[in-house]
C-alpha cells in the first residue's frame, strides 16, 4: 500500500521553499526595523492553556484541536495558535520585569486546527505572529496595524481592506451583552443549532456566525459602538487618528468580533479579494486580561497573527512574482578521473569561499555535464580536463552567452566572486 500525505497537510518541495525563504528573511527584516525580537515556544502545549486562553466557546478549543493523552496521562494540545503560548512563557519567564518595555516579540511556525482543507487553510499551517505585551497606548495599536500593512506593501499585495471594530472591555461589554441577548431571543427559533448555543454561553460570537440566514437575522442587532465605555471610546477614536495620521485606510466594521475570546477593545482584519472561501489574510486586536487569565500580572497586550499559506495564495492570485534567486554561480565541468579528483577540491574551495557551487556526479561527458549546468541555471561553466590541469587554469564559459576564457585557478576564483558581487545573471 502507497503511503500519502495526511489530509489537510501539504509537502513544501524545492522550487516552492525558496518563496518561504524569501517571506521568512521578509519578516525578520521587518521585526527588526520594528524592533520585535524573536521567541519559540514548543509545538504542544497542556490543553488547559488553550481552554483558559483562547476560550472554551469557540471553534478552536469545541471543535479543531488537536489533542491527545500523553504516557504520562496529561492532556496535550498541538498549539492551534501563537498567542497563548507567548503569553504563558512571558508569565513562565517574568518578562513583565524586563527593562525595555513593552515586551515586543513575534514566532514563526507550525499551528494545528482540524478544519475542512479548503483554498488557504490547512490541518498544519504556518503562522507569523507579532505580541507587544505591557502597554494601553493606542498608539501601540497603530503600529501593530501599520506593521502589518506595511509587511504586505513591501511583497507587493495590493487591494488590501482593512477593517477595524472595538470589542469594549468588561465594563461595556455587559451592557451590549444585556442588548443583543434581548434582540436575539427574539430571532433565537430561527438560528441554527449552532448559533442557539452560542446566544447562552456567548452571545457576541453569534455576530461572527458564517451561517448566511444568521447574519441575515441579526443585520441590525445592537452595535457594541454604541455601549462603549469612557475609557474604550476615547481609545478607539485615538487608534482611528493615528491611522488617520499614517494614512492608512481602514472601514470601521462593528460587527467584527473575531474568533477568539481573549480580545477586548481594539479588533482588525487584513481582507483581500480572490483566495477562494477565505478572504482575512491577517487578524490581531487587543487581548487585556489574556496575561492575568493565564496566571500573571495584570498587563495589556496587543498582536496579529498572519498565515504564510493564505500570503503566497493571495500573492500567486496577483501575479507577483517574488525575486528568487535559484542558480548556482558555477557548475565544473570534469574531463577524466585526475580532472575529477582536482575538480572536487576547487568546488569546496570556491563553496568555502561563499560560492554556490556544484559538479556532476552521474559521470557524464562534457555535453551531458554541461547540459546539467544549464538545467541547475548555472550562470558559469568552470571546465577542467588534462589539458588546464597542465597549464594550472580553467575556462570559465559564460552559459548565457558563450564565451569562454581561461583563467588561473586563483583569478577564476577572484572572478566568479565579483560577479556574484554584483549580481550578474540574476
Amino acid at each position: 500500500m502507497t503511503i500519502r500525505i495526511p489530509r489537510g497537510t501539504a509537502d513544501i518541495l524545492p522550487g516552492e521553499v525558496e518563496k518561504w525563504h524569501y517571506v521568512e528573511a521578509k519578516i525578520r527584516d521587518l521585526c527588526r526595523r520594528f524592533n520585535y525580537a524573536e521567541i519559540r515556544t514548543p509545538i504542544f502545549e497542556h490543553t488547559e492553556l488553550f481552554q483558559r486562553g483562547v476560550g472554551e466557546t469557540t471553534d478552536i478549543v469545541e471543535k479543531e484541536m488537536y489533542t491527545f493523552v500523553d504516557k504520562g496521562e496529561r492532556s496535550i494540545t498541538l498549539r492551534p495558535e501563537g498567542t497563548a503560548a507567548v503569553v504563558r512563557s512571558y508569565v513562565e519567564h517574568k518578562l513583565y520585569a524586563d527593562p525595555k518595555q513593552p515586551v515586543k516579540l513575534f514566532y514563526v511556525g507550525p499551528m494545528f486546527r482540524y478544519e475542512r482543507p479548503q483554498a488557504g487553510r490547512m490541518r498544519q499551517f504556518t503562522q507569523f505572529g507579532i505580541e507587544a505585551i505591557g502597554s494601553k497606548d493606542p498608539l501601540l495599536d497603530a503600529e501593530v496595524i501599520a506593521m502589518a500593512m506595511q509587511f504586505y506593501a513591501e511583497l507587493g499585495l495590493t487591494g488590501l481592506r482593512l477593517e477595524l471594530n472595538s470589542v469594549g472591555c468588561q465594563t461595556c461589554r455587559p451592557k451590549h451583552r444585556e442588548a443583543l441577548v434581548g434582540f436575539l431571543q427574539d430571532v433565537q427559533d430561527e438560528l441554527g443549532a449552532e448559533d442557539r448555543s452560542r446566544l447562552e454561553r456567548n452571545p457576541l460570537r453569534v455576530l461572527d456566525s458564517k451561517d448566511p440566514k444568521t447574519r441575515e437575522l441579526t443585520k441590525d442587532a445592537p452595535s457594541i459602538l454604541d455601549y462603549l465605555c469612557a475609557d474604550c471610546r476615547p481609545h478607539f477614536e485615538a487608534v482611528q487618528s493615528y491611522l488617520d495620521e499614517l494614512g492608512i485606510p481602514y472601514v470601521v466594521n462593528p460587527r467584527l468580533v473575531r474568533g477568539l475570546d481573549y480580545y477586548t477593545q481594539t479588533a482588525f482584519e487584513i481582507m483581500v479579494e480572490g483566495i477562494g472561501a477565505i478572504g482575512t489574510i491577517c487578524g490581531g486586536g487587543r487581548y487585556n486580561g489574556l496575561v492575568a487569565e493565564i496566571g500573571g500580572q495584570d498587563m495589556p497586550g496587543i498582536g496579529f497573527a498572519l498565515s504564510i499559506e493564505r500570503l503566497l495564495l493571495a500573492l500567486g492570485t496577483e501575479g507577483i512574482e517574488l525575486p528568487i534567486r535559484d542558480e548556482l554561480d558555477c557548475f565544473v565541468v570534469t574531463l577524466g578521473e585526475t580532472a575529477k579528483q582536482k575538480g572536487l577540491k576547487l568546488v569546496q574551495e570556491w563553496r568555502q569561499a561563499g560560492l554556490k557551487v556544484d559538479q556532476d556526479f552521474l559521470c557524464r561527458g562534457l555535453k551531458g555535464q554541461l547540459k546539467a549546468a544549464d538545467r541547475h541555471k548555472a550562470k558559469y561553466a568552470a571546465i577542467v580536463g588534462d589539458n588546464e590541469l597542465a597549464k594550472g587554469v580553467v575556462v570559465l564559459k559564460n552559459l548565457a552567452t558563450g564565451d569562454q576564457q581561461e583563467y588561473a585557478l586563483a583569478q577564476a576564483k577572484a572572478f566568479l566572486l565579483k560577479q556574484n558581487e554584483q549580481g550578474v545573471g540574476l
